[in-house]
């Protein structure tokens, strides 16, 4: 079993199982850290004190899975359709690295807003 993340939303509280990436090591190495979300469409993002180059790049996600985008020094939560995407599928607006997926139900996840305080801590 991966190392895992606890997310705590507003009130909404969930964690994440990550994968072995260097990446994904390095957002876990970073936890505990707090900060504010951004969304767009059926994605949830805010930026995190973790710099890294790319690793294992790409654009279509799947949803529930959750990815680090080095250009916004941010974590991506997909969990619906984005702008750039193609239907129901999501898309990152340029190449993340993919570092997990939630262990929650996705609906959960449409209720949270800009601007809602973000805690993450290892579960």
């Amino acid at each position: 079993m991966g190392n895992r993340l606890s997310f705590l939303i507003g009130n909404i509280e969930f964690e994440a199982e990550l994968n072995d990436s260097d990446t994904a090591n390095a957002v876990w190495l970073a936890a505990p850290f707090t900060s504010y979300t951004n969304t767009w469409g059926g994605e949830i993002y805010f930026e995190i004190p973790v710099k890294t180059r790319l690793e294992n790049g790409k654009k279509i996600m799947e949803p529930g899975e959750i990815a680090y985008w080095p250009e916004g020094q941010a974590l991506c939560i997909f969990f619906g359709p984005t702008p750039v995407g193609k239907g129901d599928q999501p898309a990152a607006i340029s190449e993340v690295a993919p570092i997990g997926k939630v262990d929650c139900p996705l609906e959960l996840l449409e209720k949270v807003g800009d601007r809602t305080k973000v805690s993450v801590r290892i579960a």
